[in-house]
């Protein structure tokens, strides 16, 4: 068992280590330390020779609410990355910490050397659908839903924007227009979730599946999830990745100046006009 406030780290029997978000009182909200504690564990199941298989899943009634809206509290991280910057001003300041925080940070959870199972029950909201795409298989109960609804706030999805590969593009556009939620049934049959099981079996069947890859050799399932991530690549998921991304900063900049000129008409000040 582990020290760290917001996930528990287990290793089990069998070759597999099981990485618990802890947060169960903000529906595992992602923070700064949940972020960096959530690396930490896995990067320790990486680099442990008796950990063949790695388990992620969140303790309370939901797997992950997203990120916390109350902004990414006091922790104050090492950095894992090289997005520098993170204290300037306006863009490039946002910027670079979403980098570090987001999409670097998946992309390192995506390439982890070791097969990983999401084992996902309840709501994954927004930035949860990151923290469970990353992984190489995902197990969900049968009353799970999935929703991303951040076109509302004025950008194009979450950091990670996997929701073309994972769903599709129909459904992908479907989900990101609407803002409503995918269920267990609907993801499995678009080929999102390896498996759907009752609630009260979840654990033990994603366990149970765990246990079976990692009685393979270690060698041979790491060049397997190699093989599979270097094809997804060749097809442009890391350049479509890092597009997505760059677009969404588009949108927070949006934002921001509607923000501004809201404040500002609110306060009797006319705002500057474009052009001649």
């Amino acid at each position: 068992m582990s020290d760290y406030e917001t996930v528990i780290y287990e290793v089990l029997e069998g070759g597999v280590a099981r990485v618990r978000m802890n947060r169960p009182e903000v529906r595992n909200a992602q923070n700064n330390q949940l972020t960096y504690e959530l690396n930490a564990a896995l990067t320790t199941a990486a680099f442990d020779d008796a950990v063949k298989v790695i388990v992620l899943s969140g303790e309370g009634p939901h797997f992950s609410s997203g990120h916390d809206m109350r902004g990414s509290g006091d922790y104050k991280p090492e950095p894992v990355g090289i997005s520098g910057g993170f204290s300037k001003p306006g863009a490039e300041g946002l910027m670079a910490y979403e980098e570090e925080v987001y999409l670097h940070m998946c992309r390192r959870w995506q390439q982890l050397p070791k097969p990983t199972i999401a084992q996902v029950h309840g709501k994954t909201i927004a930035g949860g659908l990151m923290l469970m795409w990353v992984c190489d298989l995902i197990v969900a109960s049968d009353d799970a839903t999935f929703t991303d609804m951040t076109v509302d706030f004025g950008v194009n999805g979450v950091e990670w924007f996997a929701h073309p590969w994972e769903f599709g593009l129909r459904k992908a556009k479907e989900m990101l227009f609407t803002g409503e939620a995918v269920t267990a049934e609907q993801a499995y049959n678009l080929g999102m979730l390896n498996h759907v099981v009752p609630r009260d079996e979840l654990a033990d069947f994603t366990l149970e599946l765990a246990r079976k890859i990692a009685a393979r050799p270690s060698f041979s399932l790491k060049l397997a999830k190699l093989s599979c991530n270097q094809a997804q690549d060749a097809q442009g998921f890391w350049t479509a990745q890092q597009a997505a991304f760059n677009l969404q900063h588009v949108g927070h900049a949006s934002s921001r100046e509607r923000w501004l000129a809201k404040h500002m008409e609110d306060s009797g000040i006319e705002m500057p006009k474009r052009g001649g």
